[in-house]
């Protein structure tokens, strides 16, 4: 059998819905890993199979105008991913339609992704709109950039997203796989538990501190009943940071802990004993440290 892999990144601006997309791209056949040479070049990778070929999908942070150093890094590895990847996917959120930051990473992808470089334009959250609303946007988009195909997707609901995976593994290069199928190793894991619960900080706290604070698993323990003790450190910038963390009477911390708990089970399947702690570290975000175990490059801030 003739057997395809390759890595695809997907970009696009913030929520355009990219974490969704992977999920249910990559579905219960989810493996994270980590690819030594490219530890800095994107932080979480899931493996899709489909039919006789891999796909690696590369989760590149969202792009957007960079102000701070953390900023510039994550925009940097988004762009590294995508430069590295045998396909780039294009996300745009249909009800939005060409802003000013989608036009801005077209601009951006003229110039960073090489000539003959497979780049296809997903239109997500198509059932916001009108098909005459999408027609239009899918014209406007391919006379602004040259993609290899547009698919008209809803990540959330699942509608085309069959079609967009089913293309990318015929597109793919053909070549032995990346991957064991069943590989997960136990770095990833402990990375994943340590962005589930940063997720569950960020939707409970809304906009209060978005990049102000960074989560690190610190202890992770297998127990002979089956079940596994996680230790994680959440590093906030200031003492009012840790104030809003916590909560009144910890009932914040209480609930992010609860929620992360569930979700880190589910995605074990096994009972997890989560243990959260939070502490002021005011100079993270100059970190070198801290920006290595987010799998970013801390130089690529500067």
């Amino acid at each position: 059998m003739t057997t395809r892999a390759g890595f695809v990144a997907l970009i696009g601006e913030p929520n355009a819905g990219k974490s969704t997309l992977l999920n249910r791209m990559v579905g219960a056949k989810v493996s994270i890993v980590t690819h030594k040479v490219q530890t800095t070049r994107a932080r979480i990778r899931g493996v899709a199979m489909e039919g006789d070929a891999q796909i690696v999908f590369v989760d590149t942070p969202g792009l957007f105008r960079p102000r701070r150093r953390l900023d510039r890094a994550m925009v940097a590895a988004a762009w590294g991913g995508a430069a590295d990847a045998d396909i780039v996917v294009l996300l745009v959120e249909a009800h939005r339609g060409l802003t000013e930051g989608v036009g801005a990473i077209l601009d951006a992808l003229k110039e960073r992704v090489a000539e003959g470089r497979t780049v296809a334009l997903a239109i997500n959250k198509i059932d916001r709109v009108k098909a005459e609303t999408l027609l239009a946007l899918s014209a406007e988009l391919n006379e602004a950039y040259p993609f290899a195909k547009t698919f008209m997707i809803s990540a959330e609901k699942g509608h085309g997203v069959d079609d967009l995976r089913g293309w990318l593994a015929e597109t793919l290069p053909e070549g032995p796989w990346l991957y064991p199928e069943d590989q997960i190793a136990d770095l990833p894991m402990r990375m994943i538990a340590a962005e589930i619960t940063r997720e569950k900080l960020t939707l409970r706290l809304h906009q209060e501190l978005p990049y102000q604070l960074t989560v690190e698993t610190e202890g992770w323990d297998d127990r002979k009943d089956g079940s596994t003790r996680i230790d994680q450190m959440i590093y906030v910038a200031r003492d009012g940071h840790k104030g809003i963390v916590l909560g009144h009477k910890g009932e914040t911390i209480k609930a992010i802990s609860q929620a992360a708990r569930a979700e880190i089970a589910e995605f074990l399947g096994r009972p997890v004993h989560l243990f959260l702690q939070v502490k002021v570290r005011p100079g993270w975000l100059d970190e070198a440290e801290r920006y290595s175990e987010m799998g970013l490059d801390f130089r690529e801030g500067d």
